[in-house]
C-alpha cells in the first residue's frame, strides 16, 4: 500500500522527504501516539499467542513514551509478559548499578514498572572483558534472529546523525560490536557525566544491519537542536557520514518529530517551495529576509529577477513588484530596534516594540540560573535599571550543579578560616567542612553530592547573582531567589515540572504585578532546565491573566547562551554601544565560578562573556547586512502573547 505524500496537518506535499515524517505540536503528544501504536502491537501478538519483540533505545528521546507505557500497564491493563526486548547499546566500561548505565535507565523508567518478565530483556553488558565482547555481540545478534527479528525498533538520533552508537563511517552491513565514540557523542553526553574527562570513549551498539533488519522503525527527536541533521537524514542524500540517512533505504520506516525538530525540512521551513500559500505577514518577512540572507543583499537592493529565481514569483505576483515589498520589510525590521526597552516616555510609539505608558514599568526578569540574566540581556537589565524602570529578578534555580567541586571546598574552608581568624567557636561549620571534604576527596564520578555540598555550591552561586545585581544598581528587595524544587536532584536529570514549582512563579508575578515579564525562550539548552523554567512561567501567566494587573504586561523572551533567534523572528532589538558591550563584561565577571572553564561546557570552548557578546554581534551584523544602521552589538527579544 503507497504512503500519502501529503502530510495531513499542512496539506503539502512531502516532495523533498525520502523518508516518512509525521509531525506532532509537542514531544508529549507525539509520545503517546508511538506508544498506542507500540501497545496495539503488544495486543496483537497477545492474541496470536506469540511474543512481541521490541528494539528500545535510550536517552532524553524516549522518556515519555516509556511514561506512557508505564502510565497503560497501570491504568489500562497493558500485560508485557509476552514481551522480549533488545536495547540498542551501552557504555563501555560500564557497571549495572551505574547512575549512568542503560541497565539502570531501562529498569527506572520501565521494566521494574510492567510486569515484563526478567530473562526477557536484553541490554548490550558493559562489564565485560575485550576479549569476550565480539562473542558476546555474535549471541546477541543470534538470540534476535531465533525469534524472528525485531517487530518494531524505536531509535533517537545523535546530533551527528549516529543511530545507536553507530557513528559517523558506520557502514549499512555493520554488525552488533564495540566502537569508539565520536566527540560530539562525547560532548552531548559529558554532561551527565560531570565533565569531557569523565565521559567513557567506547560503547557496544547494535550494528546498522540489525536496525535496518526491523519490521518496522520508529525514529524519535524533539528539540530545535535536531533540526539539522534531521532535515539531513530525510532530505539529504544515503551517506554513512550520516548513518540515520539509511532508514531511507528501509520499507517501513517513520521520523516521529515536534514542531522544532521538525522547522528546518523545507516544507517547514520554506513551505512556498513545495506548494502555492496564502501569503500571510509573517511569511513574507521569513521569505523576504531568508532571501536577502542567502543572496547576501540589503533588503532594499533585492529585484524581480531576485525573488523568481528563488521560488517567490507567487508572492511577486500577489504582493509585488519587489521595491513595495522590500520597503514593506525594511520598515517593519527598522521599527523593531529600540533604546528604550520599557518604552520611550512622551515618545510617539505607534511604531515601537514596547508602549511608553506608565513611563516607569514594573519589571521581572526570570532568571532559569543565576548568571542567565547577565548573560544573555545583561545590556537591556542594565538600561532598563538606568532609564528608571523597577526592575525584579527571579532566580529559578541555585544553579548548584554547575559549580566545580574545587569551588565548593575553597568556600568552605573560607568560613573555617574566618572563625578562626576572628575567634569564632563554630563546631558546626568545621562539621560540615570535614564531611563535605570526606565526601568530596572519595567522590565517584556516578555519586550526586551529599545535602551539604549542594548547599555550599547554590551558597555561591547565590551569593555571585547578588553581586551582579548590586553592580547593575538592584537592591536587596527586589532580587528574589525562587530555589524551584524540580531542578534540586543533584543531577542533570531532573523532576518533572509539579504545582509546586508552579505557585512558586505565580506567586512572584503576583507580589511583583509587573507591566513587562522577560523569560528565557531558549529552548536549545542543554540541560532542559530552561524549557522547565519557561513551562512554568508560561503555566503562571495562564492561571493570572484574569487578573487585572496582567491586562496590561507583555512577556518578553530572551534566549541563552547557545543560540539567538533567526533576524525574522525578533521583535525587539537593544543596540549596545562598545562601552555597554563592556558594562555587560563586567557583569558576566561577577560569576566568578562559571569563569575559566566550566563544569557543563559544552561544544563551544569560549567563555560565557565570549559567546554573549560573538552572539549580540552578530546580531548587529545581520540588521547591517539588511541594509539598517550599524551597531556595536544587540540584543533580542520576542513577545509571547498570551
Amino acid at each position: 500500500m503507497l504512503k500519502s505524500t501529503i502530510d495531513s496537518s499542512t496539506g503539502f506535499e512531502k516532495r523533498f522527504e525520502k523518508i516518512e515524517t509525521v509531525i506532532f505540536t509537542d514531544s508529549l503528544s507525539a509520545s503517546k501516539s508511538v506508544a498506542k501504536e507500540i501497545s496495539d502491537l503488544i495486543r496483537v501478538k497477545q492474541s496470536q499467542k506469540q511474543s512481541c519483540i521490541l528494539g528500545l533505545a535510550t536517552g532524553s528521546s524516549p522518556k515519555s513514551l516509556y511514561a506512557e507505557l508505564v502510565r497503560m500497564h497501570r491504568e489500562e491493563g497493558l500485560s508485557f509478559k509476552n514481551v522480549i526486548t533488545f536495547n540498542l547499546d551501552e557504555y563501555y566500561p560500564m557497571e549495572p548499578d551505574s547512575v549512568h548505565s542503560y541497565v539502570r535507565f531501562m529498569k527506572e523508567l520501565l521494566f521494574d514498572k510492567v510486569d515484563i518478565l526478567s530473562e526477557n530483556y536484553h541490554i548490550p553488558d558493559g562489564t565485560l572483558s575485550k576479549e569476550e565482547i565480539a562473542d558476546y555481540c555474535t549471541e546477541y545478534e543470534l538470540k534476535i534472529e531465533a525469534l524472528g527479528g525485531i517487530d518494531l525498533q524505536v531509535l533517537g538520533i545523535g546530533g551527528n546523525g549516529h543511530i545507536g552508537f553507530n557513528e559517523s563511517g558506520s557502514l549499512q552491513n555493520s554488525k552488533t560490536r564495540l566502537v569508539a565514540l565520536d566527540h560530539i557523542t562525547r560532548v552531548a553526553a559529558s554532561n551527565e557525566f560531570l565533565g569531557l574527562s569523565n565521559t567513557p570513549r567506547t560503547a557496544i551498539t547494535l550494528g546498522v544491519k540489525k536496525i535496518m533488519e526491523a519490521k518496522r522503525v520508529i525514529l524519535l527527536a524533539w528539540g530545535e537542536s535536531k533540526s539539522n541533521i534531521i532535515k539531513e537524514s530525510v532530505e539529504g542524500p544515503v551517506t554513512n557520514l550520516v548513518p540515520a540517512s539509511y532508514l531511507q533505504e528501509h520499507k517501513n520506516a517513520t521520523f516521529v518529530l515536534d514542531q522544532a525538530a521538525a522547522h528546518k525540512l523545507t516544507r517547514i521551513n520554506t513551505p512556498w517551495l513545495v506548494e502555492k500559500i496564502e501569503w500571510t505577514d509573517a511569511l513574507i518577512r521569513k521569505a523576504v529576509l531568508g532571501l536577502a540572507q542567502k543572496i547576501k543583499k540589503p533588503i532594499l537592493m533585492l529585484t524581480d529577477s531576485d525573488y523568481i529565481e528563488n521560488g517567490m514569483s507567487d508572492l511577486l505576483a500577489d504582493k509585488g513588484p519587489a521595491y513595495n515589498i522590500n520597503i514593506q520589510i525594511f520598515n517593519k525590521l527598522q521599527h523593531t530596534i529600540t533604546g528604550w526597552p520599557g518604552g520611550k516616555p512622551g515618545a510617539d510609539d505607534s511604531n515601537r516594540p514596547e508602549r511608553k505608558t506608565p513611563a516607569k514599568k514594573r519589571v521581572l526578569i526570570f532568571s532559569p540560573h543565576p548568571d542567565d540574566d547577565i548573560i544573555s540581556m545583561g545590556g537591556t537589565f542594565i538600561r532598563l535599571h538606568q532609564q528608571g524602570h523597577e526592575v525584579h529578578v527571579a532566580y529559578q534555580t541555585s544553579g548548584n550543579i554547575a559549580v566545580a567541586d574545587s569551588e565548593a571546598l575553597r568556600f568552605a574552608n573560607f568560613v573555617c578560616d574566618y572563625n578562626e581568624m576572628f575567634g569564632i567557636e563554630n563546631n558546626a561549620a568545621q562539621e560540615i567542612f570535614d564531611k563535605a571534604t570526606k565526601f568530596l576527596q572519595n567522590k565517584k564520578n556516578s555519586d550526586i553530592d551529599i545535602p551539604e555540598v549542594r548547599h555550599i555550591k547554590g551558597l555561591i552561586r547565590k551569593g555571585e547573582a547578588k553581586s551582579t545585581c548590586y553592580y547593575v544598581g538592584i537592591p536587596d528587595s527586589q532580587i528574589h531567589f525562587l530555589e524551584m524544587p524540580f531542578y534540586e536532584t543533584g543531577r542533570i536529570e531532573k523532576k518533572p515540572l509539579s504545582t509546586e514549582d508552579i505557585k512558586i512563579v505565580t506567586d512572584i508575578i503576583d507580589k511583583v504585578k509587573p507591566h513587562q515579564i522577560y523569560a528565557a525562550g531558549d529552548l536549545a539548552d542543554p540541560h532542559g532546565t530552561h524549557k522547565v523554567c519557561l513551562d512554568a512561567v508560561f503555566e503562571s501567566v495562564k492561571n493570572l491573566k484574569s487578573k487585572e494587573y496582567m491586562k496590561d504586561c507583555w512577556l518578553w523572551l530572551y534566549r541563552g547562551a547557545w543560540k539567538e533567534w533567526s533576524i525574522e523572528e525578533i521583535e525587539m532589538a537593544v543596540p549596545l554601544s562598545p562601552d555597554q558591550i563592556l558594562e555587560k563584561r563586567y557583569g558576566i565577571f561577577k560569576h566568578q565560578s562559571q569563569k575559566d572553564g566550566v563544569v557543563f561546557q559544552g561544544t563551544d570552548m569560549r567563555e560565557f562573556w565570549q559567546r554573549a557578546e560573538e552572539r549580540n554581534r552578530e546580531t548587529a551584523e545581520t540588521y547591517h547586512k539588511m541594509g539598517l544602521a550599524t551597531y556595536a552589538a544587540m540584543e533580542a527579544f520576542v513577545r509571547w502573547r498570551f
